[in-house]
């Protein structure tokens, strides 16, 4: 299945955009009878888009209390790191709205063990939420992603990428900081219903032309992160620059 590419003029605009889209899903789902599970990404767009989330009025048609959320990467440092992507999303929005926290999944933080058993663990958390062995069908996966074109925290060429099976990975010596995090794999992402990825910036444009344009993901590992039945890249003018003209 095609991507679809929506690109809108400018960070702001983007992250606005992708809130009221979020919302619109969410409500959607639920006047479905569904419990939607989302996953939260981090970084700036994405954390801004939360924040959009919070501040709009459209917000309060969501019934915070049937939404689970989960997230697709953590940075492995102590709790209350402002690094952590979880302390962001709270920050953000989580705070600021009605959330059932027995809903909230959040990946575990550096407290002593190691990022193999906090990866072990989250991947039991999964498991679960999937009826038992695998990881859950998220309605909504959102993802950034680097210059270089890593998606999550699996990086090119890294052993990450090569992970082969959909579950959660410790990953070390990561080339931007910190080094240590903890993923889902590119197949635990792929098991998405949706995957939306929110990305924004003249840095971003070479990564962004070379995965719409059919680059492996070993290469360029966001190309492998694609949605069972839609992915969805939303782009501000500048990370669209480079793609051809249509």
């Amino acid at each position: 299945m095609s991507p679809t590419v929506v690109v809108h003029p400018d960070a702001d605009t983007l992250a606005a955009a992708a809130a009221a889209r979020l919302i619109t899903r969410i409500v959607d789902l639920q006047v479905g009878g569904g419990v939607p599970r989302i996953a939260l990404a981090g970084g700036g767009v994405a954390i801004q888009m939360l924040a959009q989330v919070r501040t709009s009025p459209a917000q309060a048609a969501i019934d915070w209390s049937r939404v689970e959320l989960y997230w697709g990467d953590e940075r492995f440092v102590a709790p209350d790191d402002p690094e952590r992507n979880e302390l962001q999303a709270r920050e953000a929005l989580l705070n600021h709205v009605p959330v059932d926290p027995a809903k909230v999944f959040p990946m575990g933080a550096a407290t002593g063990g190691s990022a193999e058993d906090a990866a072990a663990a989250y991947a039991e958390v999964l498991a679960k939420a999937a009826g038992g062995s695998g990881v859950p069908a998220f309605d909504v996966l959102l993802l950034g992603m680097g210059g270089e074109g890593h998606t999550l925290s699996v990086f090119p060429d890294s052993p990450a990428v090569h992970e082969t099976e959909p579950g959660v990975v410790a990953v070390h010596d990561c080339p931007k900081p910190p080094p240590t995090r903890i993923s889902l794999t590119l197949p635990a992402a792929r098991a998405a219903a949706e995957v939306w990825i929110v990305s924004a910036g003249e840095a971003k444009a070479d990564a962004v032309t070379a995965a719409l344009g059919g680059a492996s993901e070993v290469e360029i590992p966001v190309a492998g992160a694609t949605g069972r039945e839609r992915t969805l890249w939303l782009l501000d003018t500048a990370s669209a620059a480079k793609l051809p003209r249509t």
